[in-house]
């Protein structure tokens, strides 16, 4: 490869050898201090010497966003370092069809520099600013652009200022419990480039197809072909299916790799937004838009909702769900997402802790909550913001994997 994301691999690989011991760094001890004193504090206070190792409990969510710009090659290095043992390429294409790495194909304005670039110009709605109540909007494609224009762009911090009068006041809008210290120069991938890159920080693979934001076929590109190009872009790179984790929240594409890529649809993940329904209660199983056994009967075998779905609260303290009891009953496997989105939790956890957060009122309850995905719920991975939480809890209290 002699791409700059491959040069930026090349220079930051080396560093972490084997890729078998990792460096967590002050944040989970941080959180550990949190605790109120008890039995689970005890047990990861009695972890703090150990020798921490990658471990597939803990994915990256887009590498480590928490601190740098997500699916960068800086974002996914420092995850693997913190343990990651899965990473995630969240997958879209370009004008010319090419397969790269971002959370969603109209996200270019707010995740890159591409406002204050050249290609401006290719945006389908220029920066407008904010304005007599009006809020600042913009959106720029992936699909406006080539491959080669996507590679000049520079990655930021996935954020925006609705507020700004002015391009670079839309730019600078990164929340306070963020940072943009490492967002100066953070280097965009292909999902090829992803591919390579994960594999040398012997981590495994967690693609998601991202919805289109353009209308479908698109130039005669349908959505069976978008769905088989991720796929066969593995299979080019020499991938075991077994190492794939495919995703998407379009049960149509879990569908289509289970029949048309049965090894890698053994693995597939079907992303449940089932939030998004009107009426949906995850401790009603009767409002469940698809019943966990008509989703097992279909091949389906993994299954990833967000956290607050996978849990509710009984007389002060965190259990499993009525949505996580179906599932289990019909044999369907959990992952769950995300962990360290949500900042400081005083202030209850907002979305991702919603079913919580009567019982959530300070940063411990990361761990809290952790303990009892991986205990109660048996989940069997947890996509984080910042991996080195995850990869210790599991080191410690799960064994050590690889």
């Amino acid at each position: 490869m002699t791409t700059k994301a491959a040069i930026s691999a090349a220079l930051f690989v080396p560093a972490m050898a084997t890729a078998a011991e990792v460096e967590l760094g002050p944040r989970p001890y941080y959180l550990i201090d949190q605790m109120a004193d008890g039995e689970l504090k005890s047990k990861l206070q009695a972890c703090e010497n150990m020798a921490f190792k990658q471990h597939p409990f803990s994915i990256g969510h887009r590498g480590a966003p928490m601190m740098f710009p997500e699916h960068t090659v800086e974002s996914n290095v420092a995850a693997a370092r913190m343990g990651a043992g899965i990473l995630e390429c969240d997958v879209t294409f370009t004008k010319d069809k090419q397969l790269v790495c971002r959370h969603a194909q109209n996200d270019l304005h707010t995740t890159t520099n591409i406002l204050a670039s050249e290609l401006a110009g290719t945006c389908v709605k220029g920066f407008s600013p904010a304005k007599d109540g009006e809020k600042a909007v913009a959106e720029c494609r992936t699909s406006e652009i080539t491959l080669s224009e996507f590679k000049t762009l520079n990655a930021k911090m996935d954020a925006a200022n609705s507020k700004a009068t002015t391009v670079e006041e839309y730019l600078d809008g990164t929340a306070g419990w963020r940072t943009d210290l490492y967002a100066t120069n953070g280097t965009v991938m292909t999902h090829a480039e992803s591919i390579a890159l994960f594999k040398d920080l012997g981590a495994k693979f967690t693609p998601e197809l991202k919805s289109p934001s353009v209308e479908m076929p698109f130039d005669g590109y349908t959505q069976e072909d978008y769905a088989q190009a991720l796929i066969d872009e593995y299979k080019a790179a020499g991938i075991p299916a077994s190492d794939v984790f495919a995703q998407s929240f379009n049960l149509d594409d879990v569908l289509y790799w289970i029949k048309a890529e049965p090894e890698f649809g053994k693995q597939a993940v079907f992303l449940d937004d089932s939030y998004n329904e009107e009426g949906f209660d995850h401790n009603d199983p009767s409002t469940f838009r698809r019943p966990m056994a008509e989703l097992k009967a279909q091949g389906v075998n993994y299954i990833a909702p967000p956290m607050w779905m996978l849990v509710t609260t009984e007389n002060g303290k965190i259990v499993p769900s009525a949505y996580t009891k179906e599932a289990k009953a019909a044999g369907l496997k959990l992952i769950t997402w995300t962990l360290e989105r949500s900042g400081p939790l005083a202030n209850g956890g907002g979305w991702y802790f919603q079913s919580v957060k009567d019982v959530t009122n300070n940063d411990a309850m990361y761990f809290e909550l952790l303990d009892v995905l991986a205990q109660d719920v048996g989940v069997e991975g947890v996509f984080s913001d910042w991996p080195a939480t995850t990869t210790y809890y599991a080191n410690c209290m799960m064994g050590q994997g690889s």
